[in-house]
């Protein structure tokens, strides 16, 4: 059984660095195929640093990489891309942009 987190998208480093080199370079599919995690969350849903996650939502399903981070407990963070992409609704409630924070995610060791 997972736990229901919130889910946060957004830009990294890692990420600009690795788009430089081509969105199919390994680099940018490092810097955007993970999740940004609580260390304490991680411990209460028994997940591994560097260990295989499933996320789903309402719009979808993905499995990342876990990485346990600086976030403040109950806050997931995946870097804006592909898996991302699955996680987010596509409904902009009118404002032609979808909600790429805030969103709840079940989050459980794949």
């Amino acid at each position: 059984m997972g736990g229901r987190l919130t889910l946060i998208t957004g830009r990294t480093r890692e990420q600009a660095i690795g788009m430089h080199k081509g969105k199919a370079s390994k680099e940018y599919r490092c810097a955007t195929e993970l999740v940004e995690m609580n260390p304490d969350d991680m411990t209460r849903l028994r997940i591994q640093d560097g260990g295989l996650v499933r996320l789903h939502t309402v719009a979808g399903e993905v499995e990342l990489i876990a990485k346990a981070g600086s976030l403040p407990p109950g806050l997931v963070f995946v870097p804006m891309g592909a898996s991302a992409n699955m996680l987010v609704e596509a409904e902009t409630h009118g404002t032609g942009m979808p909600s790429f924070k805030g969103s709840e995610v079940t989050v459980e060791p794949a």
